[in-house]
């Protein structure tokens, strides 16, 4: 398992490095900057904040520094919140997104694979086509739909939840962004469950505990860990999705997340602060799909032996 793991952390490398390459010059090439206020600054105050910030050196060297301090741990300081560096402010807002991506992902995997499992058992019924046409439903409709749409339906106009903020993760503050951000991710599990179990009824490992007269409760047992398969191959782009995904809700939730700093940094033109989101997401991503790997592998020793 120990070559397993090393191989795929070698293999994350090349990728983490071309996404911060990437991402270190393209947010370069936008035009403005981040001292470019509405009312410009006297010409001998804009070279000195450029000259602080080693914005006056060429981009090469920039890049070159850049990479010397995150090899170091260092994420810089940010450009439009000066008291504070990008460490500091994606440490605060690190938990509340990991809170709403932990939670979604819990609630999508739980509800998937029961409305997954409850249309395979229904192959062909009502309750099956229903759950395929909320599963279509849940895939085409955007986040940044849905969002608005339960706001004023239960905050505004049944007045059960607030349609907003934090407030130290207050429970009734969590549900709407939690359900905007599950239900893509319920709808996708939800149609892996359901075709994985009715692929599995017709194989002979099936046929043949059912031959033997074994409970339905322990040929149940069987599907269902046949169906893992595909499902726990998904986790690791689902989470990632939901990582990423809450830039919209928390943006339109006013929730002071990873995603909420990303966009800012970007309206401002704060480099630090959005290569610190990108960089932490991508190594995010890298760890995510490593643990679903290792479950895989788990689950199905050929898999490791592929790899």
């Amino acid at each position: 398992m120990i070559p397993f793991v090393l191989r795929r952390l070698v293999q994350a490398i090349p990728t983490l490095f071309l996404v911060v390459t990437l991402s270190f010059f393209l947010i370069r090439l936008a035009p403005g900057g981040p001292f470019d206020l509405e009312r410009p600054l006297a010409p001998a105050a804009m070279e000195t904040l450029r000259r602080v910030y080693g914005l006056d050196q060429p981009l090469v060297v920039q890049y070159g520094r850049y990479l010397a301090a995150l090899l170091r741990g260092d994420l810089g300081p940010s450009f439009s919140v000066r008291d504070l560096s990008v460490a500091e402010l994606l440490a605060r807002g690190l938990p509340v997104s990991m809170t709403l991506g932990a939670l979604a992902l819990v609630l999508a995997l739980g509800l998937g694979v029961a409305l997954g499992g409850l249309a395979a058992a229904r192959r062909g019924g009502i309750l099956d086509h229903a759950v395929m046409t909320l599963g279509t439903l849940g895939l085409t409709v955007p986040g940044f739909v849905v969002a608005p749409l339960l706001q004023i339906a239960f905050g505004l106009a049944l007045g059960w939840l607030p349609v907003g903020g934090w407030e130290g993760g207050d429970p009734r503050h969590l549900v709407l962004p939690v359900i905007t951000l599950a239900l893509p991710q319920v709808a996708v599990i939800a149609r892996l469950t359901r075709a994985a179990l009715i692929e599995g009824a017709g194989l002979p490992h099936r046929r043949t505990l059912r031959a033997l007269g074994l409970p339905p409760r322990v040929i149940a047992l069987h599907a269902l860990r046949g169906a893992a398969l595909p499902v726990v191959s998904y986790l690791g782009p689902a989470a990632a999705g939901l990582l990423t995904g809450s830039v919209v809700v928390e943006t339109v939730f006013g929730l002071p997340g990873v995603g909420r700093y990303f966009v800012d940094g970007a309206l401002n033109r704060d480099y630090t602060l959005v290569m610190g989101t990108v960089v932490l997401i991508g190594v995010f991503v890298i760890v995510l799909n490593l643990l679903v790997d290792l479950a895989t592998a788990a689950i199905d020793p050929r898999v490791r032996q592929a790899a």
